[in-house]
């Protein structure tokens, strides 16, 4: 049997390589992927070095999540004041988007330099929302809120963000940990397309491994 030159041998595992690369990439984007939580803004929810599977087909098909669905979402880039809540509606600020193709291939699909946030969301397109007696009630009546620990107040940390209806195409999306999450409440609401995936389930650690509520 002949022999392939040392060249071509090596091109062709060059291939496979980018090819299985790609592919792992496109999965990654389109299907899921596996994370780790690293912040305690949803604590007693998900504590830190908790592994996660992201489902990420609702992205795919451009699918709004459920009220009590814990997503991911890119960080926005600022928090919002009161003074600009005067004359906008309540959606996250994102002004810092890289600009050429090769930055938004690592940015969006390596995700190189990308941070994310893990929170719940709460409130959907129509809604009211109000945040007042250190409880959120959502078109006038108080959320039932099971997941939170005893004794936890939730208080609005932008005036404006204590009385508004969710945009078209957007979630209101709060941390459970919530003297401890950096959220919604101070950077508003999250458009459709800055939403990254669901948590389907827990994997890790095994004694816990399944649904996520």
């Amino acid at each position: 049997m002949e022999k392939k030159p040392p060249i071509k041998e090596i091109l062709e595992w060059v291939y496979c390589i980018i090819i299985a690369v790609v592919l792992a990439l496109l999965f990654r984007y389109y299907i899921g992927t596996p994370t780790i939580v690293k912040q305690e803004s949803m604590y007693p929810t998900l504590i830190q070095n908790q592994r996660l599977w992201l489902n990420r087909i609702d992205r795919t098909l451009k699918k709004l999540p459920n009220r009590g669905d814990i997503i991911t979402f890119e960080a926005p880039s600022d928090t919002l004041t009161a003074e600009e809540l005067e004359n906008r509606e309540p959606i996250a600020k994102y002004e810092n988007q890289p600009k050429n193709i090769f930055s938004k291939f690592l940015y969006y699909v390596v995700e190189f330099g990308k941070e994310s946030y893990i929170k719940r969301v709460i409130g959907l397109p129509g809604e009211h929302i109000e945040i007042k007696d250190g409880k959120i009630y959502v078109n006038e009546e108080e959320l039932d809120e099971p997941y939170l620990q005893s004794g936890i107040v939730t208080s609005a940390k932008v005036k404006g963000l204590d009385d508004f209806i969710v945009p078209e195409n957007c979630v209101f999306a709060v941390g459970d940990n919530r003297n401890h999450s950096t959220d919604c409440r101070e950077f508003g609401c999250i458009p459709l397309e800055k939403i990254e995936s669901k948590v389907a389930i827990r994997i890790w650690p095994l004694n816990l491994w399944g649904k996520v509520d």
